[in-house]
């Protein structure tokens, strides 16, 4: 019997698993040095946006607001990508702007209201 359940917890366990460590923006995850196209960004960008609004970190009301520029830039380490978002709607016009910054190959670095 205890074999039986041993088994069975076993093979719960391996089947809830990749559920458990799934992350909902994994599929923007790269590896490699090799540039990624705009629209794969742009891609990637919405879902950061999103995540960051389920979290509570952005207000709701971004949650239509498309890319404006996607832009390749210098920064501390190299190329990298420079989503920006503006809200025209928004409250506090100092986050009328928001910026997302990939790696060239498309990993996400930060999000912030000032560009930098």
């Amino acid at each position: 019997m205890n074999k039986i359940t041993l088994a069975a917890l076993t093979l719960c366990t391996a089947f809830w698993a990749p559920g458990a460590l799934a992350d909902p923006g994994g599929s923007c995850h790269f590896h490699g040095k090799k540039p990624a196209a705009e629209a794969t960004v742009s891609g990637c960008a919405l879902q950061r946006k999103d995540a960051l609004i389920k979290s509570g970190k952005l207000d709701a009301s971004w949650r239509t607001v498309k890319p404006a520029s996607i832009e390749a830039v210098d920064g501390p380490k190299g190329q990298e990508w420079k989503v920006t978002f503006k809200d025209a709607a928004a409250k506090d016009k100092s986050k009328e702007t928001l910026y997302m910054f990939f790696t060239l190959p498309g990993n996400f670095i930060a999000a912030n209201f000032t560009g930098q």
